[in-house]
């Protein structure tokens, strides 16, 4: 019998020992394994999320806050800056407005202020495609789940009210913001850099108020053509017009005010470079932020993980590695009459050395079989619960809802509208941006392949070789002539 098969018969030489050592032996790699594969797909998540970093850059007034009117504004000067940016390829500028239904009336009370819905000037003839039911609740949602109102402070809603409709003037009339697009159903694209009295307006808008291509409607007492009926794919771009930029500046009477503006970067690889230089040209007067901020936010929770998962992944090696010393310890110890005699016929160091350690392969090997069962149903449970409780002891960013208003009303599609205030940005898309990625991280999928198992028989292998080696030490320091005397 050579010293290999030697060593894998004495593997079984004690069954209940065996056992004991193949269930802590494999706990052992089982976390080794848990943790690696919580590492590569942690570590494959904050890869994907940087490379689905976009290249826009968001700027708004500095220091805006989406329930205050008194904010500072943005102006058509202060943007001309950023247009001679470095690596800036195009700039799409906003301004948001809201038009009241004419003969609608809105709620006064519970901190609602109705200067801006009571004026003449920014009423329309169009009704908004939203409908509200009341939910018995001290608010109002649809039936169908396409809307909630909330009024705070309380308040309730006049008989004949009506939501409020978004007018919003952009130089890029097929950009709703956050990722959301308007898509031409009929009619054209209006030229978002000229002052005309042309239009979009969503197809439920058009529906409602029986619009087609070449219809008119009046809002600021001015009569508006529909040029183009675009699909929104958001309940909150169903309330939405859209006019160039210009136009709802004279409109509105808001002079060159630009709400917000998004700077697209020739490539992601210059953005870090082009935010720095767009803060440094609009100064103390624009908030500059971008997704890669956000997603550096997004996935500090997730570089935590990696860190941990990393430590135990070290620590369960180094486990497996004493589990199966002191095992081998205590074996050699147990052997020292069988190991002087192999020693007193002839038997080399070395030649003892490798029974040994094909008994401890025998073990971990067995052991890595019981590793890569628990590897396999508990990696993804694992690794999601370190990312969950990550995010959750990170707290999240709150994104804006809108302008200046005493209520909001929230879409289940996504979408929020502002009711009643001062005009400001009161359309937000959350399936988009910050939201998408959050949700996105905390849904990893940990893969368990080839590569993996691999990695697991590579690990006992390794843990094998640790635990052998210095109870070999002990082997060689057995002298035949010592042992076979105590006998």
């Amino acid at each position: 019998m050579n010293v290999f098969s030697r060593g894998v018969r004495n593997a079984f030489r004690n069954p209940v020992r065996t056992l004991s050592i193949l269930l802590i032996l494999g706990l052992s790699i089982g976390l080794s394994l848990v943790m690696l594969i919580a590492h590569q797909a942690v570590g494959q998540k904050i890869k994907d999320v940087k490379s689905s970093v976009g290249n826009t850059i968001t700027i708004q007034p500095a220091g805006f806050n989406p329930l205050s009117q008194a904010n500072n504004a943005l102006t058509t000067d202060n943007l001309n800056k950023v247009k001679s940016v470095s690596h800036v390829s195009s700039l799409t500028e906003t301004l948001n407005d809201r038009l009241t239904t004419v003969g609608s009336e809105q709620p006064v009370g519970g901190g609602f202020s109705d200067s801006n819905a009571r004026s003449t000037n920014n009423q329309t003839s169009l009704t908004s495609p939203i409908t509200l039911n009341s939910n018995g609740n001290g608010g109002f949602s649809s039936g169908d789940g396409g809307a909630r109102l909330f009024i705070s402070g309380g308040g309730s809603l006049p008989a004949n009210f009506s939501p409020p409709i978004q007018i919003r003037g952009t130089n890029n009339p097929t950009v709703l913001g956050n990722g959301a697009k308007a898509t031409i159903q009929s009619g054209k694209v209006i030229d978002g850099s000229k002052d005309s009295d042309d239009s979009m307006v969503s197809a439920e808008m058009a529906s409602k108020n029986n619009l087609k291509v070449g219809s008119t409607f009046t809002a600021y007492n001015t009569t508006l053509t529909v040029a183009g009926i675009f699909n929104s794919g958001t309940q909150g771009g169903n309330d939405v017009v859209i006019v160039s930029l210009p136009a709802l500046q004279r409109l509105s009477g808001q002079g060159d005010v630009v709400s917000d503006a998004t700077a697209t970067v020739d490539s992601a690889d210059n953005l870090s470079s082009t935010v720095t230089a767009v803060k440094q040209a609009l100064g103390s007067s624009a908030d500059v932020t971008s997704s890669q901020d956000e997603a550096d936010n997004t996935i500090k929770p997730l570089q935590n993980v990696k860190s941990i998962s990393l430590t135990s992944l070290i620590g369960a090696v180094i486990a497996g590695g004493v589990i199966i010393f002191l095992v081998m310890l205590m074996i050699v110890r147990e052997r020292r009459r069988e190991i002087g005699i192999l020693k007193a016929i002839g038997a080399s160091n070395l030649k003892v050395v490798w029974q040994f350690m094909a008994e401890a392969v025998t073990f971990t090997l067995l052991a890595a079989v019981v590793g890569i069962i628990i590897g396999v149903f508990a990696s993804s449970p694992v690794t999601n619960t370190l990312v969950n409780n990550a995010n959750s002891s990170n707290s999240s960013a709150n994104l804006p809802t809108g302008g200046g208003g005493a209520f909001t009303q929230r879409f289940a599609g996504g979408g929020t509208v502002n009711v009643g205030g001062g005009p400001g940005p009161s359309f937000v898309t959350r399936g988009k941006g910050l939201g998408a990625i959050r949700s996105n991280i905390t849904n990893i999928h940990a893969a368990v392949g080839w590569s993996i198992i691999a990695y697991g028989l590579a690990t006992a292998v390794l843990i094998a070789l640790i635990g052998s080696t210095l109870s070999s030490y002990l082997i060689a320091k057995v002298r035949p002539a010592e042992v076979l005397r105590s006998e």
